[in-house]
């Protein structure tokens, strides 16, 4: 196992985690500055306005991109599965 190796898995770690959370983390941010922005208008200042829509709209987004995420998952971890053997003495 060289230092190469090490940082290409954590590479693919850190890729494969982005791949997999972005969407929720993006529809969430997008969601969560609209309702920001309409609580500043309206000068509502309701706590329980916020969690409401953000949870519907993670919700929504992991149903709508959730084979894309279990494929990236399923490619990451038969890759490391296949992968390791090539790197034994």
């Amino acid at each position: 196992m060289n230092l190469e190796w090490v940082s290409d898995i954590g590479r693919q770690v850190l890729m494969t985690s982005w791949e997999v959370s972005y969407p929720v983390l993006v529809s969430g941010l997008i969601i969560g500055l609209l309702i920001s922005i309409f609580q500043a208008v309206t000068q509502i200042h309701e706590m329980t306005l916020t969690f409401i829509p953000k949870i519907l709209v993670a919700v929504l987004a992991i149903a709508l991109t959730y084979d894309k995420m279990l494929q990236a998952m399923i490619t990451f971890t038969t890759r490391m599965f296949t992968d390791w053997k090539a790197f034994l003495p």
